[in-house]
């Protein structure tokens, strides 16, 4: 009977002792556990907070290209970026707003711009920085209710102009079919020529802001091939005599994929288009094979420096380019975007947006970029016409804003410059892809 009563009250005991192992697993595992869980939801946040900070830099560095900050020698453009309240601030703190960390959406606190570089005003640097603090959940039991989350991000605003002989070269998209002679239509420049040829720098550094003079004369046109003939009657040929590169009047550039020059656009490539020939499909639409400015010694790859000059008969090139302007800036809609012109007259510019602009409630408003913005080619006329001719050679290209509204019955266009990219012929490297229609590109540089 005893030996009984001791088997059963050790049985006890063992059943006892499980049970508080259990116990006690089950806290040891749990407190294992919960850690792991906010630390994971703490990665999960760190990964937010840098995509909300790379997204703010890189729009904020979109508008420094916009606003012609790296193409002013005198910097003003750049120190009214840098001011509290600029349009760059601004845009960089509401892309940073639309994130959330943790499902808790930045405010405006949590958001810090600051602006730099290290050879201003060329290629400007933006840095965003996000900082928040969020609840934790099981470490609460350690006495941690938050935990701070951030990240930072920098971009930059490149211009290959600025940077000295041997920059890598850019490649923007949506290029327009227009190579500009390498000539100023600034009649009051102190240099005849926009670009150097060789290293790319800006020399008519009054060319930013430039504004077509009112009247026909300085128009952006068109300009005939030195192998097409007159044809007697139309607005566009000069006789042949007179076929030598003038200011703002560009040489069509051929469309032909089989010359391997500007790549030929899909017939669905714009709305409104149809009929259109592949050159005013280039304009109208947005051909997102890149173009780039670089040296153009073999071998180089494609996309190349060399362009072929469109040399085949058109009886009114100027009338199927106003044709083509008015819908790619939404003017036979109800009305293109148009320069601010309640902002200083000279840059940083911003623009606001027409009646017929095709995002819903935007008319009226102030928009940073706008489809009346193109980047145009700018081609190297020292020598004229090039030994290689109708093959001619990109050394920059110009920004534009096209204003429809005052455009001549024949399709000559009025223009404002927005910006200037210079590569020359010595840039050299793998170039930097543009964004949409600047020819100053956007990057992260960190992290």
């Amino acid at each position: 009977m005893q030996r009984h009563q001791i088997n059963s009250q050790r049985n006890h005991e063992q059943g006892v002792i499980i049970t508080l192992v259990a116990v006690f697993m089950l806290f040891a595992i749990g407190a294992m556990a919960a850690p792991s869980i906010d630390v994971v939801t703490l990665y999960t946040a760190r990964s937010e907070a840098q995509l909300a900070a790379d997204a703010a830099a890189l729009a904020a560095a979109r508008v420094l290209a916009n606003s012609g900050a790296t193409s002013d020698p005198t910097g003003t453009v750049l120190a009214s970026a840098e001011s509290s309240g600029s349009p760059a601030q601004r845009v960089a703190t509401q892309v940073a707003e639309q994130n959330t960390i943790g499902g808790m959406n930045l405010t405006a606190p949590e958001v810090t711009v600051a602006f730099g570089g290290t050879n201003l005003p060329a290629n400007p640097t933006v840095t965003v920085k996000v900082q928040t603090n969020l609840p934790t959940f099981f470490a609460r039991i350690w006495g941690t209710k938050f935990v701070t989350v951030g990240a930072s991000a920098t971009a930059e605003a490149y211009n290959p102009g600025t940077s000295g002989s041997g920059a890598i070269p850019v490649a923007p998209v949506c290029v327009k079919p227009w190579l500009l002679p390498n000539m100023s239509p600034n009649s009051g420049a102190a240099n005849p020529q926009i670009f150097d040829p060789a290293s790319g720098a800006i020399l008519d550094t009054n060319l930013l802001g430039w504004v077509t003079p009112t009247g026909a004369g300085g128009r952006l046109r068109t300009r005939c091939s030195i192998t097409t003939l007159p044809t007697p009657g139309t607005p566009d040929c000069l006789p042949a005599s007179n076929n030598t590169p003038a200011a703002w009047h560009y040489y069509p550039g051929t469309t032909d994929p089989a010359t391997g020059s500007f790549p030929a656009p899909s017939a669905t490539s714009c709305t409104g288009c149809a009929g259109f020939n592949n050159y005013q499909l280039s304009i109208a639409g947005c051909v997102q094979t890149p173009i780039s400015c670089y040296s153009s010694a073999p071998p180089h790859p494609p996309p190349a420096q060399i362009i072929n000059v469109d040399t085949t008969s058109t009886l009114n090139r100027d009338g199927e380019t106003g044709t083509a302007v008015d819908v790619l800036t939404h003017w036979a809609a109800g009305g293109g975007d148009s320069v601010d012109v309640n902002a200083p007259p000279s840059p940083p510019f911003q623009f606001v947006a027409g009646g017929g602009n095709p995002i819903p409630g935007l008319a009226g408003n102030v928009v940073m970029v706008s489809d009346s913005l193109v980047t145009v080619p700018v081609i190297d006329t020292s020598t004229w016409p090039p030994a290689t001719y109708p093959q001619v050679q990109i050394i920059g290209f110009v920004q534009l804003f096209l204003d429809p509204t005052a455009a001549s019955p024949n399709g000559h266009m009025r223009t404002e410059v927005i910006n200037l990219a210079g590569c020359g012929t010595g840039a050299t490297g793998q170039p930097i892809l543009g964004n949409g229609a600047s020819p100053v590109a956007v990057r992260l540089i960190s992290p």
